[in-house]
């Protein structure tokens, strides 16, 4: 999987917003040329809310064991929730930078988040998988917020 054909996947989905920080964009300089991912059907990124799912990159402060300053390298990340996480991983790999291995996300693994560097045959069915796990929890997510202004 490329990352294009990543990025078309999940902004195909209803209410998806895509954030692809560049050059000159508003973001911070070490988010350039990665994508985030937030339920958000009025397009606005959201306040205080995580996406729910990343590509990366470059090695992130404290998050380098992935290597991802190796040339052509990146890393999509998926918070599907610590149940798909117990699913799918079952322990620790020996390195968090091999290619197409489906692992704990080598930070975040502790609150859900899965990890693939470099996804190819091997992981795609995985992924496509989790995306849409990790999508439909954040509309969820959205969805109670929602609810929970309007009661207000």
């Amino acid at each position: 999987m490329t990352i294009e054909e990543i990025i078309g996947l999940v902004s195909g989905l209803d209410g998806v917003l895509t954030l692809t920080p560049e050059p000159g964009d508003e973001w911070p300089e070490l988010s350039w040329g990665d994508a985030f991912f937030y339920y958000s059907p009025d397009g606005v990124v959201p306040a205080n809310v995580q996406p729910f799912a990343t590509i990366v990159t470059k090695n992130y402060p404290g998050d380098e064991t992935s290597r991802l300053d190796r040339p052509d390298t990146f890393r999509v990340n998926i918070h599907a929730g610590k149940k798909e996480l117990a699913r799918h991983v079952g322990q620790t790999p020996d390195d968090p930078a091999d290619t197409d291995t489906l692992i704990a996300h080598p930070v975040y693994g502790n609150a859900g988040w899965l990890a693939v560097v470099n996804p190819a045959s091997n992981t795609e069915p995985a992924i496509r998988e989790l995306l849409e796990t990790a999508y439909r929890l954040a509309r969820a997510r959205y969805e109670r917020r929602a609810e929970s202004a309007r009661g207000r």
